[in-house]
This record gives structure tokens, sequence and C-alpha cells, in this order.
């Protein structure tokens, strides 16, 4: 504990204020983003401190924060102290890597928001409920309140030493991997996990299932969707996720388009009785 408040006046004062603003994290969402524009305005106070007389900087740091970010809340601001710490060394030393602070964040995100969602959503908010709603039933009119306080006070207690705890470890840490030339390990290291994260939420959420089938006599001979199985499952939503990453990348088609191009497809297949 005594590592977490071992910060000066001034950085305890960003600290509070990216405490205060992470609540805006899921305020604007949009698919392409989720909480990013919630995690960079987050991200302001050390932005603002570390390049105040970097202005080049500072609008590299905004861009730099305004990429996808989307794990469970309470954790969201042990990332924004990690990287807070990261933005700190960034500015203070010329050959750090930039690239390593959304690697850092990327990577985390995943596994985070996978412990916090069991955590939080899974079992902590089902026996807050459990406990309100046994007061409801015998007519205890507080019940609302218990509910919401027993579930957001650990909430916010973990919320808040989490920003000291991410900052207070990058410091420590950071420095020590930057010495010893494992920080571009490391970096290495978050990037493969991030593409392992984003990959298994492709396959998760990108989904085809064809509805188009040939009977003869009642009898099923031909399926489509099994027949796409045999040759590689998942090979529809594989295809449609790398057209529009090579869309989005290389033809720089606006994330918008690519939106309403996949719904209007959906609407379509599901018209013409493809799925």
């Amino acid at each position: 504990m005594s590592k977490l408040t071992n910060v000066s006046k001034e950085e305890k004062k960003m600290l509070r204020s990216v405490y205060l603003r992470s609540f805006t994290l899921f305020a604007s969402v949009t698919p392409a983003k989720m909480g990013a524009s919630g995690f960079c305005y987050s991200m302001l106070p050390f932005i603002n401190h570390f390049y105040k007389d970097d202005p080049e900087g500072k609008k590299k740091a905004l861009v730099r924060h305004m990429s996808y970010f989307n794990t469970t809340v309470p954790f969201s601001s042990f990332v924004m102290g990690l990287c807070g710490a990261m933005e700190k060394e960034n500015c203070e030393k010329k050959d750090f890597n930039s690239e390593s602070i959304n690697s850092i964040k990327t990577s985390l995100m995943g596994p985070l928001a996978g412990i916090g969602d069991s955590i939080f959503w899974g079992v902590w908010r089902v026996i807050c409920a459990g406990i309100a709603i046994s007061m409801a039933q015998a007519g205890n009119v507080l019940a609302p309140l218990v509910f919401f306080l027993l579930f957001n006070i650990p909430t916010n207690i973990i919320r808040y030493y989490g920003g000291f705890l991410g900052y207070t470890l990058g410091s420590s840490y950071i420095e020590k991997l930057y010495s010893s030339g494992l920080i571009n390990i490391l970096t290495k290291a978050a990037n493969i996990l991030g593409l392992i994260m984003v990959g298994g939420m492709t396959s998760s959420m990108v989904t085809f299932n064809s509805i188009v089938k040939m009977t003869v006599q009642g009898k099923e001979v031909f399926s489509l969707q099994n027949m796409l199985d045999q040759i590689f499952i998942g090979i529809v939503p594989l295809g449609l996720t790398l057209l529009c990453f090579y869309l989005l990348t290389k033809k720089k088609v606006s994330i918008n388009v690519l939106i309403i191009g996949v719904i209007i497809l959906g609407i379509a297949l599901s018209v013409l009785g493809i799925a």
C-alpha cells in the first residue's frame, strides 16, 4: 500500500482526475472504437502534464489513445495508470518505443476483461442481487440502495487504487525493462497477444450460418453450410473479416461505410434465404 501512495502530490492529483474521468469511459461508444474516446479523455491529465511543452508529442499521444479500447470498467484505471507511466517515460526519453504503449494496452484488454467480467458481472453482481432481492421480498425498502452500495463500493475502491497500482508499477518496472533492453521483447510479445485476442473476438463475434439445403424425397442431399465447414470451418466469417481489413487499410474505405455495407449484406442474405 505504501508503494501505491509513494507518488508526488502532483501525480496524486493527476491520478484522482483520471479516476473521476474514467466514469466517462463508455459514455460515447462506437462499434469501431468502443471506449476509445472515454479512454483518451481520461488520459488527458497525463497528456497535458507530460507534453505541456511538446505540442507534437501531445498530438501523437491523443491519436495514440483514440485506438480501440474495451475492458471491464473497474480494471480500466489500472491500464490508464500503466499507460500514464509509459507516457512519462516516452516524454523523457527520445528513443523510447512509443508503439509499446498501445501494444501493452491492447494485450491487457482481453485478459482483464475475462477476469473482470467473471468476478464483477458473473459473481459479485449476482451475490449483491441475491442479498437485495431477499431484503425486498421481506418488504425492506432499502433493498435497491443496499444493492447499489454493495456492488459499487468495492468496484470503485478497485478502480481508484487500480490507477495508482498501474502507475507505480509502470514507474518501477518500465525503467528496468528499458535499461535491460527487454522492452522490445515485451512489445513484440504484447503485439502477438493482442493479435490473438483480436482473432478470438473475430471467431466468436463474426458468424455465418447458411440455411441453403437441397432435399430429394424428404432426404437432405446437400447442405451449403456443411460443405463450407468441410472446406474450412468459419471460412465465410474469416473471408469477410479479411475483406473488411483489406478495404480499411489498403483502400482507405471509411469504417462507417463498412459497417453499413455489412448490415446491408446481412439483410440481403436473410431476404434471399441464404443465411
